[in-house]
């Protein structure tokens, strides 16, 4: 065989061919022109491997047909069923069979029905002949297609059947003209070289029986197997005529129908079906026509119900974008999407029905349920409530509805606090108690009394706020309560005519709010951030209660409660802004036990440490108020502190703590039972239905509604939401008492100087003591601090070391960045360690750092790096901090400036929060007359002093005095 010139002119021909196996194969060939331009006998079969050669001869459309029929190809076919390399020859003589060809023949259909597609538009396609030359005869290709009649006759001996076949609305005679089937399916047939297809979906073995054959016969005895097996689908699919029996066609409007298939301890399901008069379909059963045949007598009638299966598709659409989806692929069944977490799956579904029952039936679906041995009513459910205000309760009237049948709400207590699903009704079908009611009113059932109605205690109005809020819960209310249910609208009261300053309009709120809970006998925790004055706004409170006891010619005493590290905090903030209130420090090993002398006082402040020494005395005495300050010290509820609070007597109760949650939602079962005993059940109740819930499952419903029992009595404001209040910075003095190791070492030290320098002052050698005194000073300075400064072997604590951790501690907790300065490199190594014991991040810098910018960098833009340790001399100036919302100033600088620039290390532009400045003074020490000293010279600081040198210079003999007094 020659070779074609892929030179010269040639032309591509897609050749029908009939394979002795195969069956009608389609080929490409390149066929050589002759000089006239007509085919010459030099061809050549194509491949994709092969077609490159002739790329100029052939187009896009060429190259995508050769690869399709590439598949087609028997190589191609035997390799894809047998992995061994072996001749065609052989391959067909010994296992070629039926059902390999069954098996291939649909699949190289499927490629000649693409082909044959893309082809309809060329003249490209030719018959091969006996020989093997691809380009016989031109074939042509039907422009349309071509339609099917079938035609049955009927009479009482026989039923006769045929096919017609009409082409551009003309009759085709087929039969007997040797008509060949190319491909069953879809159905092309080649007949006086035209190529047909046919509408309909049409199979070629429709067909073929009668490309041989006029009719066929089926005798009266086997027509209704027949007519039902055969004629009936016949009729759903093709054109059909009939004499001897009935076609009627039916249109109905079609209804949906939902079938609740429940599936106990499995997973329920829906089914979808849809009913056409009599006749009912399921979903995925895609056929457009059915066809129904039934025998009257002696006819038969055939009855075609046409489907709207674009309506169909719009239910099965509308139910997956209310929450459903298919099973799986293959089965068309309904279940939720997604899988609820957490529920019964076996009850999910039903709920879910239940919720959606008003939307579905409005939608036009009907609900029924399989014929299991349970019976579920499937119905919207509502509860009305009636909540009814007596002096220390609320009663609680409720009324549930599971459709129209009514059940007192009382009934479902065992249920819901069990978490029981199904409620059996009086008429004997069981009601599904909606999966929320478990979260939404557990808590009403087990903090209630009661079992004949529901009685809650009036510090419960969060709950019954809560229902007030539910869209399930319709709830009325009395006049009085509607008030209670916006804790913003709190009326005003008037401030105390003898305190001392201006409230912000948070802290006036605040205050506001203490009367509140006191008109309506709650108590509250007042849990603001660290900064933002809980004491001034407790202070102020008590100072009024102080008046209004004056009014009425009576008298109370309060009692506050802290730790030792904030007693002379108290004192300070109390002379400053309270002068008036008479206040009685319950501390020291010297205080006396006999409690009856606190009706002499206003208020008496103490700590958690002698509280639980002192317990027994201090249960014999009725406060009018007791309040705890950082009140966290009691989250423990094993704790003797929790305990010892718990058994003093008072007619009114408060907290205060800037961080009431510390480490666990737990924190806050101890505090706000101690406020109001019973508010949060008992602790294994409060553990295993908020704890777990919301730390372990993250279950936000429990997180909202524990919210809600606890807003009316947490008032919280951070620095963040009153920062406009705020002036641009804030300084506090916090006032550390010393341990007693660390006072007995500071009175030693100070004596040693003070005799020695007294001395040199009255025989006048004091000026050369000038060195001799600064070493002192200093000396006492970092005793004040931590004896660990000076005394390696020392070994007890330093009250400010502990109030500052303390401090500390609450700041990071609130999520804030700290700079801590102090002008002793040894005070800032002292909490290095004690940060990297506790693996706190932290940044450090004194004189020694030498890549100052990259950790000030690192700091500015780390969020997990909170502390800076400082040393006041290397940062005082050149730092851009402004990251830092804290300063914390460990010891005081003679010069106030020194002190400023520090601070402004945070506090400059580029700052948009607002900063505290927190100052740590040990008291009864040198740093307490330093600070005086510094307001005293604050003129004479700013304007002359830059040294310390000139500092001292500037000291007088009474100021040293004073000093070492």
């Amino acid at each position: 065989m020659l070779r074609v010139d892929s030179s010269k002119p040639c032309k591509i021909v897609y050749s029908l061919c009939k394979h002795e196996y195969l069956g009608y194969l389609i080929e490409p060939h390149i066929v050589q022109l002759n000089p006239q331009g007509d085919f010459s006998l030099t061809y050549q079969r194509l491949f994709s491997h092969t077609a490159g050669e002739f790329s100029k001869h052939l187009s896009e459309t060429d190259l995508r047909i050769i690869k399709i029929l590439d598949e087609t190809e028997q190589d191609h076919v035997i390799k894809k069923y047998y992995k061994k390399v072996i001749r065609p020859f052989e391959f067909f003589s010994k296992f070629y069979d039926e059902k390999f060809y069954n098996q291939v023949r649909p699949r190289i259909e499927k490629r000649l029905a693409e082909v044959l597609e893309i082809l309809k538009d060329t003249e490209s396609l030719y018959l091969m002949d006996k020989d093997g030359w691809p380009a016989e005869r031109r074939i042509e290709m039907a422009i349309e297609p071509a339609s099917i009649l079938f035609h049955f006759r009927r009479n009482e001996t026989e039923t006769r059947y045929f096919p017609t076949i009409k082409y551009q609305g003309m009759r085709i005679d087929f039969m007997f003209k040797d008509a060949q089937l190319v491909s069953n399916h879809p159905a092309w047939m080649l007949l006086n070289d035209i190529l047909y297809f046919f509408e309909q979906d049409m199979e070629g073995k429709k067909l073929l029986p009668f490309l041989q054959k006029r009719f066929i016969t089926i005798p009266t005895a086997k027509e209704e197997t027949y007519f039902e097996k055969f004629v009936a689908p016949l009729i759903e699919k093709y054109h059909v005529y009939a004499e001897g029996f009935d076609i009627r066609t039916e249109k109905h409007q079609p209804t949906a129908f939902l079938k609740v298939i429940y599936v106990e301890s499995g997973v329920s399901q829906l089914q979808l079906y849809f009913r056409y008069g009599e006749f009912v379909f399921s979903l995925g059963d895609e056929k457009k026509v059915t066809v129904h045949v039934r025998k009257e007598e002696n006819n038969y009638i055939f009855t075609r119900v046409k489907r709207d299966t674009a309506w169909e598709k719009s239910r099965y659409n509308e139910l997956t974008k209310m929450g459903l989806k298919k099973v799986s692929p293959v089965f068309y069944n309904l279940e939720l999407n997604p899988a609820p977490e957490g529920e019964d799956e076996s009850y999910a579904l039903l709920n879910w029905v239940n919720e959606h029952i008003q939307q579905l039936e409005h939608n036009g679906y009907t609900i029924e349920q399989s014929a299991a041995h349970k019976k579920f009513l499937f119905a919207s459910s509502k509860i009305d409530f009636e909540v009814l205000e007596d002096n220390d309760w609320f009663d609680i009237n409720a009324i549930v509805y599971f459709g129209s049948q009514a059940v007192p709400f009382i009934a479902l207590k065992q249920h819901i606090l069990h978490k029981k699903r199904e409620y059996l009704l009086p008429d004997g079908t069981i009601a599904i108690i909606p999966e929320k009611w478990f979260s939404q009113y557990g808590s009403l059932f087990s903090l209630s009394d009661g079992s004949k109605s529901l009685k809650l205690k009036k510090h419960h109005i969060g709950l019954i706020n809560d229902l007030a809020e539910d869209g399930i819960a319709n709830v009325t209310l009395q006049r009085k309560l509607q008030k209670l249910n916006n804790f913003e609208n709190i009326a005003d009261t008037q401030m105390p005519v003898h305190f001392k300053g201006e409230l912000r309009s948070y802290q006036k709120a605040g205050y506001n709010w203490f009367g509140f809970l006191r008109e309506y006998n709650f108590g509250g925790c007042l849990a603001d951030d660290m900064g933002l004055g809980k004491t001034i706004q407790t202070l102020a409170m008590l100072q009024k209660l102080k008046e209004e006891d004056q009014q009425q010619q009576t008298h109370s005493t309060s009692l506050i409660i802290m730790p030792t590290s904030l007693i002379y905090n108290w004192l300070a903030e109390a002379k400053k802004f309270t002068p008036k209130l008479k206040i009685l420090a319950h501390t020291g090993s010297s205080r006396i036990k006999d409690v009856s002398h606190f009706i002499d006082y206003d208020i008496v402040i103490t700590t958690y440490g002698i509280t639980r020494v002192d317990v027994q005395e201090l249960q014999e005495f009725y406060f009018n108020y007791i309040i705890l300050d950082e009140s966290q010290n009691i989250k423990n509820p094993s704790s003797k502190s929790f305990k010892s609070v718990r058994q003093l007597k008072s007619r009114n109760k408060l907290i205060l703590s800037g961080t009431p949650v510390e480490n666990s939602v737990g924190d806050l079962w101890t505090q706000l039972t101690f406020l109001n005993p019973g508010l949060l059940g008992t602790q294994s109740f409060f553990n295993e239905e908020y704890v777990q819930a919301i730390e372990k499952k993250k279950d936000e419903e429990k997180a909202r509604k524990l919210q809600a029992i606890i807003k009316p009595f947490v008032l919280r404001r951070t620095k963040e939401q009153v920062a406009e209040e705020l002036p641009a910075k804030t300084e506090q003095i916090f006032y550390c008492d010393m341990t007693e190791d660390q006072a007995a070492a500071y009175e030693e030290t100070k004596s040693a100087y003070r005799n020695d320098l007294l001395s040199s002052m009255d025989d006048g050698t004091y000026a050369k003591k000038q060195v001799q005194l600064l070493q002192g000073l200093t000396a006492l300075r970092q005793l004040a601090n931590h004896p660990g400064m000076i005394d390696d072997t020392y070994t007890g604590e330093s009250g400010k070391f502990k109030n500052v951790v303390y401090t500390l501690d609450n700041v990071l907790k609130g999520g804030h960045k700290v700079l801590i300065f102090s002008q002793f490199v040894k005070h800032l190594q002292l909490f290095r360690m004690h940060f990297e014991k506790e693996n706190i991040p932290f940044a450090y810098l004194d004189g020694g750092t030498k890549n100052r910018g990259e950790i000030v960098a690192e700091f500015q833009e780390n969020k997990d790096l909170k502390v800076f340790l400082i040393s006041i001399k290397a940062g005082g100036v050149g730092l851009n901090l402004t990251q830092a919302d804290y300063v914390f100033i460990l010891d005081p600088w003679w010069n106030p400036a020194v002190e400023q620039q520090a601070i402004d290390r945070s506090h400059r532009i580029g700052q948009d929060k607002k900063v505290f400045i927190y100052k740590f003074i040990a008291k009864d020490t040198v740093e307490e007359k330093i600070l005086a000293l510094q307001n005293r010279k604050k003129r004479l600081a700013s304007s002359l002093i830059t040294t310390e040198e000139s500092f001292f210079k500037s000291l007088s003999k009474e100021d040293i005095k004073e000093i070492l007094n």
